[in-house]
Parts: structure tokens; C-alpha cells; sequence
């Protein structure tokens, strides 16, 4: 039941996990492109960049729309909200992991501070 819920974060992050996807889809924020235009831009080849674009579109970050021979590429209307909420939780518990952590190395320094000054007034007597 849980793999159903984490399936589309999956593909978000696969999606993500390639530098050259990211970069296509910084290229979509600034205006659509067709798969040609997007291989030549990366140095790729068509076929390598039609496979890049499946991916994000597999995830909803890109649609694709082919119009005669061309098929043009814009991102997705699916937004990141889910995966940006995802990632939050883990910060949210991993700051609250730190926070305990800086309190423990807090209260051992004050220990050994209040054991070192014991331990000056004793070894001087």
C-alpha cells in the first residue's frame, strides 16, 4: 500500500536524479522546445534525448504534443508540491535530530565543566 503512495515520488526523483533532465527542464521554464532543438542544445542525440523526455513526462513534469513531425516539449502542469513536502518532513526531522543531539553535547560540556572545577578543588587540597 505504501509502495502505491511513494510511486509517483518515485518517478519525480528518478526524473530529477539526471543532470541533464534538470537541465531540460530549466531550458522548459524559459519557453517550450521541440526534442530536436533540446538534443542540439545538449549535445545529444535524438534518440538519447527522446528517452530523457519520456522520463519526464512519465513523471508529469513534461508534456509533449506532436504536431507534423515535430513534437514539442513544455513542463507539465504537475508542480513539485508533493516531493518539496516529502523532502521538508526528513528536514523537519533531522533539524529536530540535531537540536537533541546539540543539547546532549551541551549537557556534557556543562558536566565536564562542573566535574573539571570539582576536581581542581579537591586535587589542591
Amino acid at each position: 500500500m505504501v509502495q502505491y503512495a511513494l510511486a509517483p515520488l518515485d518517478a519525480s526523483f528518478a526524473a530529477l536524479s539526471d543532470a541533464t533532465r534538470r537541465g531540460v527542464l530549466e531550458r522548459l521554464e524559459r519557453a517550450e522546445a521541440s526534442i530536436s532543438d533540446l538534443a542540439e542544445a545538449f549535445a545529444m542525440t535524438l534518440t538519447g534525448m527522446k528517452k530523457h523526455v519520456g522520463v519526464l513526462e512519465r513523471a508529469g513534469l513534461v508534456t509533449t504534443e506532436k504536431v507534423g513531425r515535430v513534437r514539442t516539449c513544455r513542463l507539465g502542469q504537475r508542480g513539485l508540491e508533493a516531493e518539496a513536502a516529502w523532502i521538508a518532513r526528513y528536514r523537519e526531522r533531522w533539524a529536530a535530530r540535531f537540536d537533541a543531539l546539540d543539547r546532549v553535547v551541551e549537557q556534557l560540556k556543562e558536566q565536564e565543566r562542573i566535574d573539571g572545577s570539582d576536581g581542581k578543588q579537591d586535587g589542591g587540597q
